[in-house]
């Protein structure tokens, strides 16, 4: 009996210590992440302002607020958003598929690959803030990118880049094209990488082109990290603020056509408009989910299908059925 006592007690029970150090994510996640959620769907149903000194609520509306955020600009706001992402997104992940796949074949005996590596990463350990004034120094109307094209007969006098529309909107996108391509180069070469190479030295054997091998062996194999790069940008372009909040001074000029959600968000809360803050943050919560879900499901549709054919084929139950 004192054998089997002494032997119980020296047990440890790992499941309590696995939730003692769970346990501060928990915490955390709970006090600054899931309470400020559950207060803006709240707050989104109520009329809740501050005017001069005096605060105005909190008093229920229901989805008045929602009306009146559909009856303002929120619509081309979203536009705006979404153009410009796709602006800075569809060549940022061209570059970094083509990058990824020059690094990693081993056929073209690259040298310096590390160098490169660490400069494509470079932009995106720069602060946004700093990227954008940058930026504004360089193309402003009297700034050296203007005098470089006048003074070299390419243009007769300076391009107004922050008075345009397009100007502007090129610039935004270029700032997160090169902000982030190089996390996302790294991100696919480390996919490709991980690309058993039997498969490539096969399709080779087979007499597969360098593009029929990255078609139809590069690609699908890597289409979980698409999925995720896909995902994590376009929830990045809908949250995009920074850089045109610096670029434009806050005012998403030129004719608002660079004003963004997050940007049309931060102008309710500085103006203390908490109700309204706090629909257009769950649209903006509904809009991101949504997304997600289609490239997710989009993505992985044609994977599953044929992972399933694969299955059935080589199920002996299914053979019996047949």
């Amino acid at each position: 009996m004192s054998k089997k006592k002494t032997s119980k007690e020296r047990e440890v029970n790992y499941a309590k210590w696995g939730y003692i150090f769970i346990a501060p994510f928990f915490i955390v996640f709970f006090v600054f992440q899931f309470i400020p959620l559950v207060q803006t769907i709240y707050y989104s149903f109520f009329e809740y302002y501050r005017s001069g000194l005096t605060i105005i609520g909190p008093s229920p509306v229901g989805l008045e607020n929602y009306k009146e955020l559909f009856q303002s600009d929120f619509l081309r706001y979203a536009g705006n958003t979404g153009i410009l992402w796709l602006a800075g997104f569809i060549p940022q992940i061209v570059v970094s598929l083509l990058l990824a796949a020059w690094f990693t074949d081993v056929r073209l005996r690259l040298r310096g690959t590390q160098f490169f590596k660490v400069v494509i990463y470079m932009p995106n350990l720069i602060m946004a803030s700093a990227f954008s004034m940058l930026f504004f120094a360089l193309f402003s109307d009297n700034g050296p990118v203007n005098s470089f094209l006048v003074s070299a007969g390419i243009l007769d006098h300076g391009f107004r880049f922050l008075s345009s529309v397009a100007g502007t909107r090129g610039l935004i996108a270029l700032m997160n094209f090169l902000m982030w391509f190089g996390n996302t180069t790294i991100l696919l070469m480390a996919a490709v990488m991980g690309i058993s190479p039997s498969l490539f030295e096969a399709a080779e054997l087979d007499g597969c082109s360098p593009r029929q091998i990255f078609f139809r062996v590069t690609l699908p194999m890597i289409r979980p990290i698409l999925v995720y790069v896909v995902i994590t940008s376009m929830i990045g372009g809908l949250q995009m603020f920074d850089v045109p909040q610096i670029l434009t001074n806050r005012t998403g000029a030129p004719d608002r056509s660079a004003m963004t959600l997050i940007m049309f968000l931060n102008n309710h809360l500085y103006n203390k408009n908490y109700g309204m803050a706090g629909a257009i943050s769950v649209i903006l919560f509904i809009i991101s989910a949504i997304l997600c879900l289609v490239v997710y499901f989009t993505l992985n549709a044609d994977d599953d299908s044929k992972t399933r054919k694969k299955r059935d084929r080589f199920n002996p139950r299914k053979k019996e059925v047949m």
